[in-house]
């Protein structure tokens, strides 16, 4: 598999825009999760999933401790 590097600015900069759409997607669940689901057409991949997913990548880029990865909030 290749590799790819990626400046740590860049790295830090795209850790917070995962965070701000974390957190953004955490401001309305109940319309936001309806657009989601009406965007992808699936009620499958819901609110619960996309911030796991946000978390995940922001964690791989070591962005984070993984807190909210391994001890998430309640919904």
């Amino acid at each position: 598999m290749p590799t790819t590097s990626l400046d740590t600015g860049d790295a830090a900069e795209l850790t917070e825009l995962l965070h701000f759409l974390a957190d953004w997607l955490a401001s309305d669940p109940h319309h936001l999760g309806t657009a989601l689901t009406r965007h992808t057409g699936s009620p499958a991949y819901t609110l619960t999933h996309l911030p796991t997913d946000l978390h995940r990548f922001a964690f791989l880029l070591r962005g984070n401790n993984g807190e909210q990865l391994f001890n998430p909030e309640p919904p």
